[in-house]
């Protein structure tokens, strides 16, 4: 009798607990389908360590449960924990198994990351979530191995031990910094059923002159409530605020929805909801209006999107919210688009997790190009890390803000952090001078490039000018100046991560006087031109073609030694055959002209030579009684400076004209689509 009571408590006792068991599974089960997920967590693991060890099936599905809400409160290693159980023990499906090996990603696990997507190629061969996970699990290790020139730290002075997130500046005011906290003095006393801690809350800190940052406190007046209240944005004037609540029911989801409040004077007003749909079982949230205040980005799950959470936007209109649109591809992708912020430059900022990228949410920026086109590239390191960052927020249009992430915390806690690229710039240093002479500070410098750029250069005093320029963008130059030929150089700017100064040179040849051409080669006591002197003919070449209407003398000149005859016909043959060269060249004959002028012209110095040659004074003319009188060595250089190639502008109207004397119409019809009106013809 005694043995049969016993057996029937225990019966009894294994049918109560079987009750209680399936009573918590159903309360877990509930609470999951409201997104009361740390509650459903927590339900979930009483669950699991009340179920006997031999229910290894029953066990291995709750662990699915478990994983799926610590996943949703992004504490990874305990989803990574709960996944792993249920994966051996219970049937996972295809999306259990992407998202574990997106979890090892996030953990920074690349190798297990790598062998987890690998076991799924023949299950989802063309799924973008299953490639691109596959790609960064095999080049993030690569990646993180990337230099760059950020530095970020995180905001200890007023980061809390539980999350802060979403920072965002005032508009036009870098000391005022709002951000979203869950934090102990966030409003209300009652722990969030989703996140476990207190519902969040929007705070304010300001940046005194000595650099530090105030206490941060929760917004005085209406905008906080018992809610969860976060992620706010401003317009660009600082009057409207944009920002995302999530509203609490005991049995139904929770949809967060986009609310805004408006300044008046040091005060919010009371906030109310921004219809943004019909849909009213779609999720709104985190905004951002554009630097044109012309549109609301917002993130949401409405139908029509590319999958998980899509950046989607809204006309903003003088009578409220107009059409509304997917922000579509290359921005969103199947995974998660959330967190959208720009920079004044137009520049959009979010995060994903569906681009390839280091694990977790990454940061990306959106440049929208001509043509509608929109390049996309990602943050590097330290912005980004295998965890989550999001949420950037910039000092009007410097590189350096705020942004949050939950790299170091294991309890998936986000935190803010302060960041700084110090800006790289491409620089073009360019000096205008006369040819043997000196600076033209009166000359005119005019830039073009194939980005649409189309200025004119201020030259400064001492002949130099500076330019700033984009990477990646071809440029032309072009130098002008009363009375001298123009000068043009092309330049293309390399795409790096580091300074560059391009220096560049423009000497500008006189249309008064002859010019000398430099490095000009001929054998000895010949008229050949020797293989060195191609660069210096090839300049000009160039310069003959940069100015197509100039026509020109080409003169060859001896020193005097040799008689007057022989010198003659040695400088005519020298004069010719570099015309020949220019001819062969595509420089069309009828605008050469060569001549030999032997010895009968020595060379006057010129003020720049004085500075090689201080015995010389401006003006000397290198006869040969002048020679006689100086010393040996001086007499050589005084010989090797007449024996010279040298060419003289005579007329800079060539094929303007037809034979009446009228202009032809096609010199009256610009040809450069870049063409400033009062400048110069430049074409690519």
């Amino acid at each position: 009798m005694s043995t049969t009571r016993t057996l029937l408590s225990l019966l009894l006792a294994c049918l109560c607990c079987a009750c209680g068991v399936d009573q918590t599974l159903r309360k877990a089960d509930k609470l999951w389908q409201i997104g009361e997920y740390a509650d459903a967590a927590a339900a979930y693991r009483k669950v699991y360590q009340q179920l006997p060890t031999k229910e290894k099936a029953r066990k291995g599905a709750v662990s699915l449960q478990m994983a799926r809400c610590y996943n949703r409160l992004n504490a990874t290693p305990r989803a990574l924990a709960a996944y792993q159980t249920g994966l051996r023990y219970g049937q996972p499906t295809l999306h259990d198994r992407l998202t574990f090996a997106r979890l090892l990603l996030k953990a920074g696990q690349y190798q297990n990351a790598a062998r987890a997507f690998e076991a799924l190629k023949d299950s989802l061969p063309t799924d973008p979530l299953w490639r691109n996970g596959l790609l960064s699990a095999q080049q993030a290790a690569a990646w993180k191995a990337q230099k760059s020139h950020y530095r970020v730290k995180p905001m200890t002075s007023f980061n809390s031990p539980q999350a802060d997130y979403a920072p965002m500046l005032l508009p036009g005011d870098a000391t005022q910094l709002y951000f979203t906290s869950s934090r102990k003095t966030a409003l209300g006393n009652e722990l969030n059923g989703v996140t476990g801690t207190k519902s969040c809350d929007i705070f304010f800190t300001q940046q005194n002159d000595k650099g530090t940052w105030s206490r941060p406190e929760p917004m005085a007046g209406a905008v906080n409530s018992a809610y969860e209240d976060g992620a706010c944005t401003f317009s660009p004037d600082g009057q409207t605020m944009y920002f995302t609540r999530c509203t609490t029911h005991p049995s139904q989801p929770r949809y967060a929805q986009v609310w805004t409040a408006q300044r008046h004077d040091a005060t919010w007003s009371n906030p109310q909801p921004l219809r943004l749909s019909r849909d009213t079982l779609a999720t709104f949230a985190h905004p951002a209006v554009s630097p044109d205040s012309k549109w609301l980005y917002f993130v949401s799950d409405l139908p029509g999107g590319q999958g998980g959470l899509d950046l989607w936007r809204a006309q903003l209109t003088p009578t409220g919210i107009g059409f509304i649109e997917n922000l579509g591809t290359p921005i969103n992708t199947p995974g998660n688009e959330m967190f959208p912020t720009f920079r004044a430059n137009g520049d959009l900022y979010f995060s994903s997790d569906g681009h390839p990228g280091l694990g977790g949410l990454d940061l990306f920026c959106a440049t929208f190009k001509p043509h509608h086109e929109i390049e996309i590239s990602r943050l590097p390191v330290p912005v980004n890390s295998s965890a989550d960052d999001f949420g950037m927020t910039f000092e009007g249009r410097h590189m350096r803000g705020f942004f949050a992430s939950n790299r170091n915390d294991a309890r998936g806690y986000d935190h803010l952090y302060r960041f700084e690229c110090p800006d790289v710039t491409q620089t073009i240093q360019g000096w205008v001078y006369e040819r043997d002479g000196y600076e033209l500070p009166q000359a005119q410098v005019y830039l073009v490039g194939n980005d649409g750029t189309n200025e004119k250069l201020s030259v400064r005093s001492n002949g130099a000018f500076t330019k700033v320029v984009k990477p990646g963008v071809d440029y032309l130059l072009l130098a002008t100046c009363d009375g001298f030929l123009n000068h043009q150089e092309a330049l293309h700017i390399d795409t790096i991560d580091s300074a560059k100064v391009y220096a560049l040179q423009f000497p500008l040849a006189s249309i008064q006087a002859p010019v000398l051409i430099d490095n000009i080669f001929y054998a000895f006591d010949k008229a050949t031109l020797l293989p060195q002197s191609t660069a210096a003919l090839d300049q000009l070449v160039t310069l003959l073609n940069e100015n197509p209407h100039v026509t020109i003398e080409l003169s060859a000149h001896c020193d005097d030694r040799g008689s007057a005859a022989y010198n003659q016909r040695l400088s005519q043959q020298r004069a010719e055959n570099v015309v020949r060269y220019l001819v062969a060249h595509g420089i069309r004959a009828d605008r050469l002209t060569a001549v030999g002028y032997g010895k009968s012209k020595p060379k006057i110095v010129p003020p720049k030579l004085t500075e090689r040659y201080p015995w010389l004074k401006a003006g000397d003319v290198l006869s040969e009684t002048f020679i006689a009188s100086l010393e040996k060595a001086q007499q050589a250089v005084c010989n090797q400076l007449n024996r010279r190639t040298e060419f003289r502008v005579l007329r800079t109207t060539y094929g303007l004209f037809d034979a009446q004397g009228k202009p032809k119409e096609s010199a009256t019809k610009p040809t450069n689509k870049h063409a400033n009106t009062n400048a110069p013809e430049i074409a690519f």
